[in-house]
Order: C-alpha cells, then sequence, then structure tokens
C-alpha cells in the first residue's frame, strides 16, 4: 500500500532530469501519463486504506451485510491510519474538485476570448499593444495572439520563429497535457515538480517543432532570445524589481531552452523512457493488488455474515 507513495516520492526527485534528458514530446507523454497514473492509484489506495477501518463500524457492517468482527480480524490497518487516509482522501480529492473547476473557467474564458478576437488570418491575431508578447490561446480552433510591441522587437524571420512555436502549442494540444497534470498535483501534492517539469517540456516541445518546420535551430534560438530580451526591458521599464522570482524564473527558462536550440536535436533514449513505463506501472499494479485484497476481505466477512444469519 505504500508503493504508490515511493512512487511519487521517486517522480518528485527525477521528473526534472528526466523531462531534460528525453525527448520533450515523449517527456511531456510520459510524464503526464505517469502523473495521472501515480495520482489515482495514490488515492484508490488511501480510499481502500480508509474502506476498510470504516467497514468496521456497525452501521456500515449492517448496510453491506458483512462481520464487523471478520474485517477487524482481517484488516491490518490501524484506525488511526485509516481515519487519517481518509481525510486526506477528502481533502485531495477537494482540491481536485477545484482544480477541475478552475481548468474549466480557464478554456471558457479562452473560448470566450477566441471568439471575441474573431477569426484572424489562419488564427493569426495581432493586438495594438505596447508590452512585447506572444502567446497562444486554446479555445474553439485557437488563436496565436502576438502584440505589434513583439513584432517591432524581431526581425521578419525571428517572428516567423515565434509564431511557428506558438502555433506548435494549439496544434499538439500542449494545454490539455499541462492541465492534466496540474490536476494530477492537485490530487497529489508531490507531484507538483512533476507538473513543472511537464510545463516546461512543452515549451521545449514546441521550440523544437518549430525548429523542425523551419529547418533552423539556430534561428527559432535567437528569436527566443531576443524575445526574451524584450520582454526583459519592459519589464525593466515597469520598473520590476531585478531579482523579482518570477524574472528570475523567466530568465533561467530562456536560457536553458536557448542552449537546448543551440545543441544538436535530443536523441531518443528507449532505456530511460522504458524506465519511466515501469515506474509509472508500479503504482497501478499497487492499486489493483490492494484492490483485489480488499474484495476478498468483503467477500470473506459476508460470508460470517451469511454463517451467522
Amino acid at each position: 500500500m505504500f508503493l504508490p507513495a515511493a512512487v511519487s516520492a521517486g517522480l518528485w526527485l527525477t521528473a526534472a532530469p528526466v523531462a531534460r534528458r528525453l525527448p520533450p514530446a515523449t517527456a511531456v507523454r510520459l510524464l503526464t501519463l505517469a502523473a495521472l497514473l501515480t495520482a489515482l492509484s495514490s488515492g484508490a489506495v488511501l480510499a481502500a486504506a480508509a474502506f476498510l477501518v470504516l467497514a468496521r463500524l456497525p452501521a456500515v457492517a449492517v448496510a453491506g451485510r458483512w462481520s464487523p468482527a471478520t474485517f477487524a480480524a482481517l484488516d491490518p490497518v490501524p484506525v488511526v491510519a485509516g481515519v487519517g487516509a481518509g481525510v486526506v482522501v477528502l481533502v485531495l480529492l477537494a482540491s481536485a474538485v477545484r482544480r477541475v473547476a478552475s481548468a474549466g473557467r480557464d478554456l471558457a474564458v479562452a473560448a470566450r476570448t477566441c471568439r471575441r478576437l474573431g477569426p484572424g488570418a489562419g488564427g493569426l491575431v495581432v493586438v495594438d499593444d505596447p508590452a512585447p508578447d506572444a502567446y497562444a490561446l486554446p479555445g474553439l480552433g485557437g488563436r496565436v495572439v502576438v502584440s505589434t510591441a513583439m513584432l517591432r522587437a524581431l526581425p521578419p524571420a525571428e517572428r516567423r520563429a515565434l509564431l511557428a512555436h506558438e502555433a506548435a502549442h494549439l496544434r499538439h494540444h500542449h494545454h490539455l497535457h499541462v492541465q492534466l497534470a496540474e490536476l494530477a498535483a492537485a490530487a497529489n501534492p508531490p507531484l507538483r515538480p512533476l507538473a513543472a517539469a511537464v510545463h516546461a517540456a512543452v515549451e521545449r516541445w514546441a521550440d523544437e517543432a518549430a525548429a523542425a518546420e523551419l529547418q533552423d535551430r539556430a534561428l527559432v534560438a535567437r528569436a527566443l532570445a531576443r524575445a526574451g530580451l524584450a520582454r526583459a526591458r519592459a519589464a525593466r521599464a515597469a520598473q520590476v524589481p531585478e531579482s523579482h522570482p518570477a524574472r528570475d524564473a523567466v530568465d533561467s527558462a530562456v536560457a536553458e531552452r536557448t542552449r537546448a536550440l543551440l545543441a544538436p536535436r535530443p536523441a531518443g533514449r528507449r532505456g530511460l523512457a522504458a524506465a519511466v513505463v515501469a515506474l509509472m506501472l508500479v503504482p497501478v499494479v499497487s492499486a489493483a493488488v490492494t484492490a483485489g485484497a480488499t474484495e476478498h476481505r468483503v467477500d470473506v466477512a459476508q460470508a460470517a455474515w451469511a454463517r451467522q444469519h
């Protein structure tokens, strides 16, 4: 029953380095799936532990037609641990529901914004804004939004690179991977570093997609660096402190992505990918074994009830 927690801890430690070593598209898909399976398995195991203690209550035993004494004899879960597991499950379930509601609101706002912006030219919408910015807006069809300030900051070739990057976000539905990873982290807080790694990897995926489309890794790296510099200048003009945590994080991410683009295209690592697949299957097997053992206890307790009545 402790294996899902151990895997969660392992992913907390290894998600970022795994995301850096695998090709970005592979990293995003594998880590998102690992997050979902681990969160679901952890919740199932905790719920089973809570159920095994709850089943000892006389009122619950009458409703389920099983022997509470048999459950108490068969159940290795201490009462305190079972009650604690139940409280944790309820708290994490509430957190996951809030995350789903927040994601739904965000997607609804994005869809309304897309409709308000209109069809654009090939999904591209240019907004008159003195702040240099560019982003992909998911919705019905999605939009790539870029400010006039950002267009002025980049030469034509780098504009194409920037727009190819943002279009890749929409084409590969990156927002869904990010939302699913964040949902898993809401249901299993140790997975928060994994969700951050997925967010970073989707940016790298879009970088690689733009480089493949334009057949020029150095061009995409220059566009990324120049766009980052334009944003940094705008932040200074807005008097954002030089050591502001958000600025530091963005600068670090841009530098890392630029270095990755100036290096050769990342090679597939089948051994590492296979290790991630094996790791994500561990909590699934654990949850399945726990479910089977719980069902067996229910069958034995119900048989004891039938003999007594």
